[in-house]
């Protein structure tokens, strides 16, 4: 039962993130789903939800360079199914809460804020009262599900509550459009802020990726 939340999760990640990022349906497999990303330093993507050895070293080597695996397992254990051509990424962890409306959410003095959306994608932005870029996020809608997605924060403008703020907007532009599940894969920087947000892990994300010859 617990695999099979799991394996319903990642499939909601996965299709809110491909419309985040522009890319193709994924294609279901027996292990997962593969997605055609489309970019030079990552043509595609495998996902695999419940890692089994035999499927992850059949992937691993026969694999070109562009490829990524995304693996919801910890890294110690499904790292040495992968052979020396291939890198680890930043860890990740998929975090899971469902969607109400957030108490409105106001930017410090000096901060402005908008917020649009184009072909199911919203997007926030905070600029700095000079109009530098202060933070940003944006999330994917699939149905009933929104995956927040590139969510960041310039290096000189943390710890003033500029990640919450865009989390917020995103939740309720996500609710105003009908969204009611929230699905993300965090990095272990984000991970606090979205544990503080309400936000539920679900399971480790190791991420491969095979390098360019």
């Amino acid at each position: 039962m617990a695999e099979d939340r799991l394996i319903g999760s990642v499939k909601q990640w996965i299709d809110g993130w491909t419309v985040s990022r522009g890319a193709a349906d994924p294609v279901e497999e027996p292990w997962g789903w593969t997605v055609a990303v489309g970019l030079s330093k990552e043509v595609a993507r495998h996902v695999v939800p419940v890692p089994v050895e035999a499927d992850v070293r059949r992937l691993a080597a026969g694999a070109p360079p562009g490829t990524w695996l995304k693996l919801f397992a910890p890294a110690e254990r499904v790292r040495p199914w992968a052979g020396d051509e291939w890198e680890t990424g930043i860890a990740g962890f998929l975090m899971t809460q469902p969607l109400t409306a957030a108490p409105v959410a106001r930017p410090p003095a000096g901060y402005t804020v908008t917020r649009w959306s184009r072909g199911g994608v919203l997007k926030v932005l905070v600029r700095a009262e000079d109009g530098r870029l202060a933070a940003r996020g944006q999330a994917g809608l699939a149905g009933r599900t929104a995956v927040a997605d590139q969510i960041e924060t310039a290096p000189d403008q943390r710890r003033k509550g500029l990640g919450s703020l865009v989390m917020r907007t995103l939740q309720n532009a996500a609710w105003e459009a009908g969204a009611r599940d929230g699905v993300l894969v965090g990095t272990p920087d984000g991970k606090a802020l979205y544990e503080a947000l309400g936000w539920t892990l679900r399971s480790p994300m190791t991420s491969l990726s095979r390098r360019a010859d």
